[in-house]
């Protein structure tokens, strides 16, 4: 038998039916937004939910139960989510290079002015402070709730991954209520179009993040991971790490120097 230091993987349907949900969700969203039915948005959104259950399910399996993630497989693992972080901060800097070209120098168009003329910009200093303190606390608490996993005490795992879950959902509901709030929208010039693109991608990614620790927390309570052998914690601590700085960045440039 040749040996490798490869997890070579069982055929799989899940892939397809993720992609198939990827496009029927594209195709859901056109159809919504012109007006249409969303029974395809909600059968994506069904496939996408169920297909990413059990590929979830397949690959605790393969490394809680099965004992498929050696050591080389989740150095593999670990360079794949330093690759996949590294992707995600150049996606960032191409919302954050267009708010600085429109910003540094104003065309004709919005005034010669930043913020353009008729925009009014939300006050840095109430709910984007508090979600910052927010986010800030979840980064504690996560690194808290690492280096208890690490130290083998269950107890305060279980309780740090609590509260960072429900403070990311804090931050999600604070969002939601800013938006409804703000006095300018998504094609209110390109202030708008960049400051709901940038937060709205940066939403999206802590309810990604929040679900990604949500599912680790599940995982602490049926002891699947060890002090020793807990990846997925740990590239759940990462992405989470990754959002915290990319805010403080946003609250940095477009809350706060970005309506002075």
């Amino acid at each position: 038998m040749i040996r490798q230091p490869f997890h070579l993987v069982e055929l799989s349907p899940w892939p397809l039916t993720s992609g198939i949900a990827a496009l029927f969700l594209t195709g859901g969203f056109v159809t919504w937004f012109n007006g249409y039915s969303f029974i395809i948005l909600l059968f994506a959104f069904c496939l996408l939910i169920l297909s990413m259950l059990q590929w979830w399910r397949d690959v605790i399996r393969e490394s809680t139960f099965l004992g498929f993630h050696t050591s080389n497989v989740v150095k593999g693992l670990r360079w794949g989510m330093i690759f996949f972080i590294s992707s995600e901060v150049l996606f960032f800097f191409s919302f954050f290079w267009a708010f600085f070209h429109s910003s540094l120098a104003p065309s004709p168009e919005i005034g010669c002015s930043w913020p353009p003329s008729g925009i009014s910009p939300l006050n840095p200093f109430s709910v984007p402070l508090l979600n910052t303190a927010v986010l800030l606390a979840s980064g504690v608490t996560v690194t808290w709730a690492h280096h208890s996993m690490i130290e083998g005490n269950l107890t305060n795992t279980l309780q740090g991954l609590t509260i960072t879950v429900s403070l990311g959902a804090y931050f999600t509901f604070l969002q939601a209520q800013e938006y409804l709030d703000a006095s300018f929208s998504i094609s209110d010039s390109v202030y708008g179009a960049t400051f709901f693109v940038a937060t709205g991608f940066h939403g999206l990614h802590v309810l990604i993040g929040s679900t990604f620790l949500f599912v680790c927390l599940f995982r602490v309570f049926d002891n699947h991971f060890a002090s020793n052998h807990h990846f997925g914690f740990e590239a759940a601590a990462w992405y989470w790490h990754f959002v915290d700085i990319v805010w403080i960045f946003l609250f940095m440039c477009i809350y706060w120097w970005g309506s002075l």
